[in-house]
């Protein structure tokens, strides 16, 4: 098993109430030339990722991109948010951070986690 990176996600569909399965994440940091990818993943059966990048990074702003798009076309259904970006600070090396999102075909929400 893997160790557990700094930085986790859980996605649950809320409309189905179901983990979401396979959804496409990927992670990137701020630089000075612009974003730059840290590590790329999939949700696994428990709607998690658990392995997005190293077990330490540095402070910094980062984001995380989900491809709700992708996720929902597999499924047949239509969705109003093609993708999810979700840019926050990370401020302490030491400290793990948890992203969760509610997903919908039509709304979702996110905050930090433990």
């Amino acid at each position: 098993m893997s160790a557990v990176s700094q930085v986790t996600t859980h996605v649950l569909d809320a409309a189905e109430g179901i983990p979401a399965r396979e959804v496409p994440v990927s992670l990137s940091v701020l630089r000075d030339s612009g974003w730059d990818t840290v590590a790329d993943g999939v949700t696994d059966h428990d709607g998690r990722v658990s392995t997005l990048g190293p077990a330490r990074l540095e402070p910094g702003t980062y984001r995380i991109v989900f491809d709700t798009g992708r996720y929902f076309s597999v499924r047949g259904r239509p969705t109003f948010y093609p993708d999810i970006t979700i840019t926050f600070a990370l401020t302490d090396s030491e400290q793990h951070y948890h992203v969760p999102v509610l997903l919908s075909p039509f709304a979702y929400s996110t905050y930090r986690g433990s």
